[in-house]
C-alpha cells in the first residue's frame, strides 16, 4: 500500500458531520465512524453507525473483508491483511483479495449535505473460487460523538421494515439510522463488546466501546455490485427512491462531478471544512473533535476561501460571525450545546478586521463587487471603538496607544491551554502577536475613518520602541507583563513572527527582520512548522503525549504548530526581496516537507500539531483548517509566480 495502514481518511458531509476511520480498516478513535451526523449543524454531533462487520464468503469457505482492535490490543478479524491497495481520490477506496484470487473494491463516500454515507462493493476479478456472497453487520451506537457506548439493556434493536429500507432508533433523543440495501436483511441483534482504541489510550483517555448489532445484509456479487447507504433520519433532505443501487449510482454521480469542478486535490481538500450554520456558512477549525472557533475561522479563511477563490464564501463566513459582534468582541467560540458564545479571545476579533481586509483586497483584485462591503467595514469600526474605550477581561488601548489584555486566570490569546486549571503560558500585559493584529487593525481602521490614524502611528511607533530587544536579536513576547509597566518577558517564542510576516501591514523589516528570521530558524523551526518554545528553554517540552494535563502542558511549549510556516515563510521571503529564486529555495527548504506529510496522519490534510523533537510526530488534530489553509496560501499567493501584466499596463510604466 502507498499509505500507511495507521493514516487517516475523512469524508466530511458539510453539515458539520463526516465518516472517518484508517487505512487499514481498524478503528483507533472514539471518533471513527461511518455515520457521524451533526444534528444541529454543525454542532451536536452523534456517532450513529459506527463500523461494519464484512465477510466474504465463497462455496464453504469465508473471508473476512474487515478488522476491528480489541482489548487488550487484538485485531479481528484479519481482513486488514487482504488488503492490497488503497486509494483516496475522489474518495476512500480498498481492494482485496481473497485466497481463491478474487479482487474486491470497496468505496465509502459521504454525498454533500446530506448527512448520509454510500458502502458499496464491487467484483473487479472474480479469481477461481466461484459465486461470492458479501454478508455485511452494521455496528451501531447512537452515542455523543466525544463519549463511549457499553452494553446496556435500553438500547432497541427493533428493525422496522419501510419497503426497501431498514430503520433502527437506537435510542429517544437520537436521530433514527435508515439503511437502504441492494441485499436482504436479516434481523439477528447481537452485542459486539470491548472494542480497543489505540489512539485514545495513547491520549490518556477511556479507549473500550461495545456496540451493538441489530442484523445482517446478505449481497449476491454474482448479479453485480452490492450498495448499502446508512442515512441519519431527520437532519437533511431525506434520499428519495428505494432502489439502493440507483441511489447509489446517482449520488456518485453528483459528488463526482461536485468534487471534479475543484481545481486541486487541496482545493477539494478546503471544501470539507465549509459547513452550514444555520441558513449561512462557517468553518470547521478541525475534525474529527473541534467545530466551528472564531479565531480559526478567521486566520482559515483566508486560504479555504480567499486563495481558492470562493469569495461568496468568504462573504457568507464573515457576514454569519459579525452579527455575533458583542461589546466590540466576537466570540472564539459556539459550544457544542447550544449554550451562549464564549467571548474569551483578544486575537479573534482582530483576525477578523484582517480577514475583512482581505477579503475586500481579494474582489478589488478579481474586479468582484465585495458582498455586504458597508456592514463589514462597520462591523471592524465597531471592533476598533470597543477595544479602544474598554472591553471584556481587561482589553482596552494604554496610553502608549498599545493594546493591553488579561486578567488572572484569564487566557486570551492563541496559547490558550489550560492544566488543572491553571494557565500554561500565561501571557496576561501586552503580548506580541496582539500588537501586530492590533496595528494593523489600526491601519485598516485608518483607511475607514481619519478617527484611527493617529492610533495607528502613535502604536506603530512604540511597538518599535517596546518590543525590540537588541540583547537577544529577536522581539519580546509579551511587554508589561501582568500590566506591570516596563516588566517584559524575553522567552523566544513564534508568537513575533506575525510582526513580520503573515499580516497586510509587516511591523519589522531590514536588518532586525533578518535578525529574528535567523533565530527563529536556528531554534524554532522544523519540517513540520515553529516550535512553540526553544529547545533550550528549561520548560521546553520534547513531545506532546500523556494524559490530558501533560498535553496541555506541552501544548505552547515546545509542540510545532504548522499554521506559522505561512507568517515565517512570507517573512522569509519577503526579506529576501521576494525573488523567483527566493521563492524557490523557501518552498524547497520549508514547504516541500508539509507536501510529503499529506500522505501521512489526514489524507491530504495538515495536522495541527508535531512534536518538538525528531521525527517531529503528527499530533493532535489529523485534520486542522488553519494548517491547511496557510499551504494553500503559500501555494496561491506568496509562493505563487506574478501573473503577467499586460503589454499596455508594462509600456506605461517603461513611459514614466
Amino acid at each position: 500500500m502507498s499509505f500507511d495502514p495507521r493514516a487517516e481518511w475523512l469524508e466530511a458531509d458539510g453539515l458539520g458531520g463526516f465518516a472517518s476511520g484508517t487505512v487499514s480498516g481498524i478503528r483507533t478513535r472514539r471518533y471513527h465512524a461511518l455515520l457521524l451526523a451533526a444534528v444541529t449543524p454543525p454542532t451536536g454531533r452523534m456517532a450513529l453507525v459506527n463500523d461494519v462487520e464484512v465477510w466474504a464468503s465463497c462455496g464453504d469457505g469465508h473471508e473476512a473483508l474487515c478488522a476491528h482492535g480489541y482489548v487488550p490490543d487484538v485485531v479481528h478479524p484479519d481482513g486488514a491483511s487482504r488488503l492490497v491497495s488503497f486509494a483516496r481520490d475522489p474518495w476512500p477506496r480498498w481492494t482485496s483479495k481473497l485466497a481463491g484470487g478474487a479482487v474486491i473494491e470497496h468505496e465509502r463516500f459521504a454525498p454533500h449535505e446530506r448527512a448520509a454515507v454510500v458502502l458499496a462493493w464491487r467484483v473487479l476479478d472474480p479469481g477461481s473460487g466461484g459465486p461470492l456472497t458479501l454478508r455485511v453487520r452494521p455496528l451501531i451506537s447512537g452515542r455523543d460523538s466525544h463519549a463511549l457506548h457499553r452494553e446496556n439493556p435500553v438500547f432497541r434493536f427493533d428493525a422496522e421494515r419501510r419497503g426497501a429500507r431498514v430503520r433502527w432508533r437506537p435510542y429517544d433523543g437520537v436521530p433514527a439510522i435508515t439503511a437502504l440495501a441492494s441485499g436482504e436483511y436479516r434481523h439477528d441483534p447481537d452485542w459486539y463488546r470491548r472494542f480497543y482504541y489505540a489512539e485514545e489510550r495513547e491520549r490518556g483517555l477511556d479507549f473500550v466501546e461495545d456496540l451493538a448489532s441489530p442484523g445482517e445484509f446478505t449481497f449476491d456479487l454474482a448479479r453485480g455490485e452490492a450498495a448499502l447507504v446508512f442515512e441519519a433520519e431527520g437532519v437533511a433532505t431525506p434520499l428519495a427512491g428505494d432502489d439502493a443501487l440507483a441511489v447509489a449510482a446517482a449520488l456518485r454521480e453528483l459528488e463526482r462531478a461536485r468534487r471534479a469542478a475543484f481545481a486541486s486535490p487541496l482545493a477539494r481538500a478546503a471544501d470539507q471544512y465549509l459547513v452550514r450554520r444555520g441558513a449561512g456558512l462557517t468553518l470547521i477549525a478541525g475534525y474529527p473533535w473541534f467545530t466551528d472557533w472564531g479565531r480559526d475561522t478567521f486566520i482559515a479563511l483566508r486560504g479555504l476561501c480567499l486563495a481558492t477563490g470562493r469569495l461568496d464564501a468568504a462573504a457568507a463566513i464573515l457576514g454569519a460571525w459579525a452579527d455575533a459582534l458583542s461589546d466590540g468582541m466576537l466570540p472564539n467560540r459556539f459550544p457544542d450545546g447550544g449554550e451562549a458564545p464564549e467571548y474569551n479571545s483578544v486575537d479573534a476579533s482582530l483576525w477578523f478586521a484582517v480577514a475583512v481586509h482581505d477579503y475586500l483586497a481579494a474582489c478589488e483584485a478579481r474586479g468582484v463587487v465585495a458582498a455586504d462591503r458597508a456592514r463589514l467595514m462597520f462591523t471592524v469600526v465597531r471592533i476598533l471603538s470597543g477595544y479602544a474605550g474598554g472591553a471584556r477581561f481587561g482589553i482596552r488601548m494604554d496610553d502608549d496607544g498599545l493594546l493591553r489584555c488579561g486578567e488572572p486566570g484569564t487566557q486570551l490569546t492563541w496559547m490558550d491551554a489550560r492544566a488543572d486549571g491553571r494557565a500554561v503560558t500565561p501571557r496576561v500585559g501586552k503580548p506580541v502577536e496582539v500588537q501586530a493584529l492590533w496595528i494593523n487593525a489600526l491601519r485598516i481602521g485608518a483607511g475607514l475613518s481619519e478617527r484611527w490614524q493617529a492610533p495607528f502611528a502613535k502604536a506603530r511607533e512604540s511597538f518599535v520602541q517596546r518590543f525590540w530587544n537588541d540583547g537577544t536579536g529577536w522581539l519580546n513576547d509579551v511587554v508589561d507583563v501582568d500590566h506591570l509597566d516596563g516588566l517584559v518577558d524575553e522567552t523566544l517564542r513564534p508568537n513575533q513572527v506575525l510582526a513580520l510576516g503573515g499580516l497586510p501591514f509587516p511591523l519589522v523589516q531590514g536588518t532586525r527582520a533578518h535578525r529574528v528570521l535567523e533565530s527563529l530558524e536556528t531554534w524554532l523551526w522544523t519540517p513540520m512548522g515553529l516550535r512553540s518554545l526553544s529547545p533550550a528553554h528549561p520548560h521546553y517540552h520534547a513531545r506532546y503525549e500523556g494524559g490530558p494535563a501533560d498535553r496541555d502542558a506541552a501544548y505552547h511549549q515546545g509542540t510545532v504548530w504548522p499554521w506559522l510556516t505561512g507568517a515565517f515563510v512570507e517573512a522569509w521571503v519577503h526579506a529576501r526581496g521576494a525573488s523567483a529564486d527566493a521563492r524557490r529555495e523557501a518552498h524547497d527548504r520549508f514547504v516541500a516537507p508539509l507536501y510529503s506529510h499529506l500522505a501521512e496522519a489526514g489524507i491530504g490534510h495538515v495536522s495541527e500539531i508535531a512534536d518538538g523533537d525528531r521525527p517531529h510526530a503528527p499530533r493532535g488534530c489529523p485534520f486542522q483548517a488553519w494548517s491547511l489553509a496557510e499551504l494553500l496560501r503559500l501555494q496561491h499567493g506568496v509562493l505563487a509566480e506574478p501573473e503577467p501584466r499586460p503589454a499596455l499596463e508594462r509600456g506605461a510604466e517603461a513611459r514614466s
